[in-house]
């Protein structure tokens, strides 16, 4: 393990080593008002922009003014394919078989889309476990989705909470309320990584809980992808949706993806929502009216997508190759976390706290800080941090999200942040 110290040229000495110290040249790191750039540390909210994203979007955009409708078929990057170009790279960021991997749509909409295909509720066996916490989006979805199967949520939801006292889910209790909940669970849906805490779950013992009192298992991996390594397919998780504009840097509204385990994917047995780009790809445009599924997860696509939201998609899984993969990114994480930690400690010791897990298996790059003197109001430290030049985002009702994302973030970024954190913190 590195022996760090508090020294500023410390975190020049470790950027000088760092490996991918070079990819954050590939970025456009936002400035604000006085045109300098900002540490920006809110990559688990939205990626910087790669400036890649830049050139292959004008190169879309001039076949689109030079081709017109023929930019569908003609060339290397024609758009009716153009998933083709990423695919591979899409799956091997999620541990899954390029079979198993679909580019559509945004984050909710697949997981109403996944729950139309993987609840199917019976008098018996109608009930779904989420988080008491989970993203609102995920508790409104799981609930209409209870709702338009004809259940009431207050019998078919089945909500896990944090033990009395604790900020993150207890991974046993999660297990014990899955066996509880027992022949009556038909779905267990659940974050990867928390978004208020950051805090990683145990998708492999999940899945083998959930499997185990027959029951599917699906995953919102929206703060997982592009921040941990998964391996979707050997983990035998059922289904996964995710959004691709935090760690993978897609741009606002960027386009979602979704992982269907190739059990499921030619299972013409599934209901699901069907439109004309979910059908044989080369038959598509002979307008046909029988529906012949696409024997790839694309058979769940209902329409074709924005190409230009795409792009910026491509660009960033270009830039992850470049940088060695997923696992290189994790090792750079891992030390930018224990580098953080040692920091947060050294200058700041009691008056921040972190709901982190602190072992690295059970976190991602993000740090979930709340001020624990009571007499300090978190919200004013969050907006003096901003005015200050740190980008990072608030979560009510009191923590300060903050993640240094290896592709873009250097440790000197982390060094300048927790400076400016402890003169806050200093000075109320």
């Amino acid at each position: 393990m590195t022996e760090f110290t508090t020294d500023a040229s410390f975190a020049s000495e470790l950027d000088a080593a760092d490996p991918l110290a070079a990819i954050r040249s590939e970025f456009v790191i936002p400035t604000g008002e006085n045109g300098e750039e900002s540490i920006y540390l809110v990559g688990n909210s939205l990626g910087a922009m790669s400036k890649l994203a830049r050139e292959y979007i004008d190169i879309e955009l001039d076949r689109w003014a030079t081709l017109g409708v023929e930019g569908h078929f003609e060339g290397d990057t024609a758009w009716s394919r153009y998933q083709d170009l990423m695919v591979d790279q899409m799956a091997a960021v999620v541990g899954a078989n390029a079979d198993e991997v679909v580019l559509m749509n945004s984050l909710t909409v697949n997981l109403h889309m996944m729950m139309i295909s993987f609840y199917q509720p019976t008098p018996q066996r109608h009930k779904i476990l989420i988080e008491a916490h989970a993203f609102p989006s995920d508790h409104f979805a799981v609930e209409s989705q209870i709702h338009q199967r004809g259940f009431d949520p207050a019998n078919s939801m089945v909500v896990v909470s944090p033990r009395e006292g604790e900020d993150t889910l207890n991974q046993q209790g999660i297990l014990d309320a899955i066996a509880e909940a027992g022949s009556e669970l038909a779905l267990v849906l659940l974050p990867g990584v928390q978004y208020y805490t950051g805090q990683v779950m145990d998708m492999p013992a999940i899945t083998r809980a959930g499997h185990d009192v027959g029951a599917l298992v699906g995953f919102d991996l929206a703060h997982v992808v592009g921040n941990i390594p998964v391996q979707l397919h050997d983990w035998d998780i059922d289904f996964a949706a995710w959004c691709t504009y935090k760690y993978l840097n897609s741009g606002p509204g960027g386009i979602g993806g979704v992982f269907v385990n190739r059990r499921h994917v030619n299972d013409q047995s599934l209901p699901k929502l069907i439109g004309w780009w979910g059908t044989n790809k080369s038959t598509r445009f002979e307008m046909t009216t029988e529906f012949d599924a696409i024997e790839t997860a694309e058979s769940w696509q209902v329409s074709c997508t924005s190409v230009l939201s795409k792009v910026p998609l491509r660009a960033s899984l270009d830039i992850v190759d470049k940088a060695g993969g997923i696992q290189a990114m994790r090792a750079k994480s891992e030390l930018q976390i224990q580098y953080m930690d040692f920091l947060l400690e050294a200058f700041l010791g009691d008056k921040i706290q972190n709901l982190t897990p602190k072992p690295l298996a059970e976190r991602g790059c993000q740090f979930a800080l709340r001020v624990a003197d009571p007499a300090i109001n978190g919200q004013d430290v969050f907006e003096e941090l901003r005015a200050q030049g740190v980008s990072l985002d608030w979560r009510y009702p009191d923590v300060i999200r903050v993640a240094p994302v290896p592709l873009y973030n250097s440790f000197t970024d982390i060094y300048r942040f927790v400076q400016i954190l402890k003169g806050i913190m200093d000075n109320p």
